[in-house]
């Protein structure tokens, strides 16, 4: 993450407002899932985001719960990408991705093929968050394969991160 190292900031008057301080965009995590998850017909899943790319203060959970916890309060964006495939060619019927915080969905990206169904989808989702100390956020993917489960692709198809934005 980019680091700005301020080690005296004046006002209008001369007068120092900053004596010293770093302004990161911490804490910040990025992962990805390492193979293939399985997951149920039709029904909500989180998505085992399992292997970090990095993760500036070890907040995401990459074992268990697939979450990030900030303990930092602030606005945060968080983002996420998921490959989707059913098992055969046009039987991926429709997709949901989602964003949840504290276990309730805050952002939805549909996808609904309406009789033309698709071998494979991604779904991407973007959020700005509000996030308190004890805030988690976590990665849900839900799908139709009209041949059984569907299947959440791994890099370079699916990712999930975060990052505090400074300023606000």
């Amino acid at each position: 993450m980019s680091e700005i190292r301020v080690d005296t900031l004046k006002n209008r008057a001369g007068t120092s407002t900053i004596t010293t301080a770093d302004i990161t965009n911490a804490p910040a995590f990025e992962a990805t899932v390492s193979s293939n998850q399985t997951i149920t017909d039709n029904v909500t899943s989180i998505v085992e985001f399992d292997t970090e790319l990095f993760d500036t203060d070890g907040k995401y959970d990459h074992s268990t719960n697939y979450r990030f916890t900030p303990t930092v309060a602030g606005k945060y964006f968080i983002y996420a990408s998921i490959g989707v495939s059913a098992e055969g060619d046009a039987q991926l019927q429709n997709v949901f991705g989602q964003l949840f915080k504290n276990g309730s969905q805050v952002k939805n990206s549909h996808f609904n093929y309406g009789g033309n169904n698709s071998r494979f989808a991604t779904t991407t989702l973007n959020a700005i968050l509000t996030l308190d100390s004890d805030d988690y956020v976590d990665a849900r993917i839900q799908a139709a394969d009209s041949s059984g489960s569907a299947i959440v692709q791994p890099t370079p198809y699916s990712t999930f991160g975060a990052f505090k934005l400074i300023g606000l």
